[in-house]
């Protein structure tokens, strides 16, 4: 890869990185507190008894950040929260594509 490609990428990446921490932030404030698509298709799919018992039940594996918030914490745990996903979730990205980058 020549030195201007390789340039190209650090500022593609960049950017993305940066829309990445801009949304993580601005979320929080422009989500919905409606349920999601998914939850309100369950609702319309499944009925109220059945889908009250299956909110009772534990899960198997309990949520690191239940709801995309550090408890306590208000928005700025929303934040933090969805900062964090977002950071771990391009870390993993970026590890899985040099794992399988060609060398050339």
């Amino acid at each position: 890869m020549t030195e201007n490609k390789s340039n190209d990428l650090k500022t593609i990446l960049l950017a993305g990185l940066a829309v990445a921490i801009l949304l993580s932030v601005l979320a929080p404030f422009l989500a919905s507190s409606n349920p999601d698509g998914l939850e309100s298709a369950a609702e319309d799919v499944i009925d109220e008894h059945t889908f009250a018992e299956m909110e009772e039940n534990e899960p198997i594996i309990g949520a690191l950040m239940p709801d995309y918030a550090i408890a306590g914490f208000g928005k700025a745990g929303e934040v933090g929260a969805i900062f964090i996903g977002s950071i771990f979730m391009l870390g993993l990205g970026l590890g899985v594509g040099k794992l399988f980058e060609k060398k050339i």
